[in-house]
């Protein structure tokens, strides 16, 4: 199958930007394109998914095994004519700074994705050769495959650069980008601005033309199309476990505060008998009928607190179904909803579900960012006491006062190797700043899904 990895120097060069353009021109020739973001990243994800058409997958070697990567790629790739999958900061930027575990080059060899490299050429000429021939030389096992040039003055400015790598690497140029404020995406405290935010209908048609146009003009499309993933790529489609009769119908919640899912979650969920319902708690007044869990996403609950607070009677509702001991599971976001209240940077205070018993205030930086790995400390909504699971932290936000609650998880952060307890359960309820991904334990979605069968059949009453 058709596909390559677009890949990065350094974080902010702008390949999500080529990225975006070139699935904009494959889509115009009537490709399907199967889109893949490489790392713990929803936000770009996000933006694939909404330019190519088919939903956004991640590949992750830290997280998830190989066997789990290529069972991504390969279930994802189901219907699509060729892969694109964007990498993660620079090309061999990863867990730590002395081997490619986690960088976007080791998926690369991973998968066998030939790598097209981008550049910020905005304010560099000749030297830009230099920087080629380095991550030509740094690795030898990973071929380039091409070299994007982004931020580019003008026609002759890339003449210039162009001529500049020729002399000096073996890599081919591939093309070049100018500025184009027409298809910037803000950004904001954990990146891009999300997808749910973004443009839709004519005005998405049209940046997706916009996209298709740069591309079309400045690149060499026809060699991109022409790069082979050298995977064999037998298409797996996922069997459903479970009988129609044992379907589970599990609210997930999704609109402009909550939106941070990993797909393959969602995905395993339906394999193992669930029916996704989505609803919004910013703006449904109550939960969809006949719910049996729910899953509470990540997001930018802060950016929205006066709209979630001010929703009582959603607040109420979820605050009736937690007492109903039913399956919730919230991750970071998610969690934030269900505690007392949200502490906004400027003081103000929004009142939440309040099922937890701690407060949440926004900080101005990162905490606890990066990698985790999380072992069960007791049998939980996910799994047995001892199982391992891995996945991410990344908010600006703390637990702001002193509390007492039950614990599940032995959290240890991989970049500064502390631990801590965390997980904090209530009944069948599980919340944590920590996104895990289901993938890295096969019975995850599996626990989830027989706790909320379990709990429905506990509740029947014999007629």
């Amino acid at each position: 199958m058709k596909g390559f990895l677009v890949a990065g120097t350094a974080s902010g060069v702008g390949k999500t930007t080529a990225t975006l353009a070139i699935i904009a021109s494959f889509r115009r020739r009537g490709l399907a394109v199967q889109p893949f973001k490489s790392g713990p990243d929803f936000l770009d994800a996000g933006h694939h998914t909404r330019i190519a058409g088919r939903t956004a997958r991640n590949l992750d070697t830290w997280m998830l095994s190989a066997q789990a990567n290529r069972d991504v790629i390969r279930h994802a790739s189901h219907g699509a004519d060729v892969l694109v999958a964007e990498g993660m900061m620079g090309l061999f930027d990863g867990k730590d700074g002395s081997s490619e575990t986690g960088s976007s080059a080791e998926i690369a060899k991973l998968l066998k994705l030939p790598v097209v490299l981008v550049l910020d050429a905005g304010k560099i000429a000749r030297s830009i050769a230099a920087v080629v021939l380095g991550f030509e030389l740094f690795d030898a096992e990973l071929p380039l495959a091409g070299v994007i040039l982004n931020r580019v003055a003008n026609h002759r400015h890339f003449c210039m650069l162009k001529a500049a790598i020729e002399s000096a690497c073996k890599t081919p140029v591939l093309g070049w980008l100018p500025r184009e404020p027409a298809v910037a995406i803000p950004e904001r405290h954990l990146g891009l601005q999300t997808v749910e935010e973004g443009v839709t209908g004519g005005a998405l048609e049209n940046l997706i033309d916009t996209l298709a146009d740069l591309a079309n003009k400045h690149l060499d499309i026809n060699n991109l199309m022409n790069l082979e993933c050298g995977l064999n790529l037998k298409p797996e489609v996922l069997p459903v476990l479970r009988k129609a009769r044992d379907q589970i119908r599990v609210g997930i919640a999704r609109d402009r505060a909550f939106s941070f899912y990993y797909e393959d979650n969602l995905d395993l969920l339906q394999q193992h008998g669930a029916t996704l319902v989505p609803f919004s708690p910013m703006h449904d007044r109550c939960l969809p009928p006949d719910l049996d869990a729910l899953y509470l996403a990540g997001g930018y609950p802060e950016l929205y607190a006066a709209q979630i607070s001010e929703n009582a009677a959603m607040l109420s509702a979820i605050r009736e179904f937690v007492a109903s001991d039913r399956p919730v599971y919230a991750e970071c976001g998610g969690m934030i909803f269900l505690s007392q209240q949200l502490i906004s940077r400027d003081g103000t205070t929004y009142p939440m579900v309040g099922v937890l018993p701690f407060e949440i205030e926004m900080t101005g930086r990162l905490v606890d960012f990066g990698y985790v790995t999380v072992e069960l400390t007791d049998d939980c909504l996910l799994g047995r006491v001892g199982t391992v699971l891995r996945g991410h932290s990344f908010h600006y936000s703390r637990i702001s006062n002193e509390f007492q609650a039950a614990t599940n998880y032995q959290v240890q952060y991989s970049l500064s190797g502390r631990t801590k307890s965390e997980g904090y359960r209530l009944g069948n309820m599980l919340a944590s700043y920590m996104h895990l991904h289901f993938r890295t334990e096969q019975n995850i979605a599996r626990n989830f899904i027989e706790t909320a069968i379990t709990n429905r059949t506990a509740k029947v009453v014999p007629q």
